[in-house]
């Protein structure tokens, strides 16, 4: 059981940690009120998730691409 949750917490983009790190909660009582939210709305937080991890995603590549100096070109 540990595993997987390992895994599943490594391999889920890592949205409800990095929104814990900014706003100071433990990861797990936002995966908690997340899963209470699909519940009760039918899963439209799932396209909340979804749209959050592509910002993620996005916001990374770009500070990657900045990251270079023009010497590396």
């Amino acid at each position: 059981m540990n595993k997987f949750k390992y895994i599943l917490e490594n391999n889920l983009f890592g949205v409800c940690s990095k929104i814990g790190e900014k706003l100071n909660f433990s990861a797990k009582s936002i995966r908690m009120y997340f899963i209470y939210a699909s519940f009760f709305t039918l899963g439209s937080p799932v396209i909340i998730y979804l749209v959050l991890a592509f910002w993620m995603e996005i916001k990374n590549q770009v500070r990657r691409s900045n990251s270079s100096s023009i010497w590396e070109i």
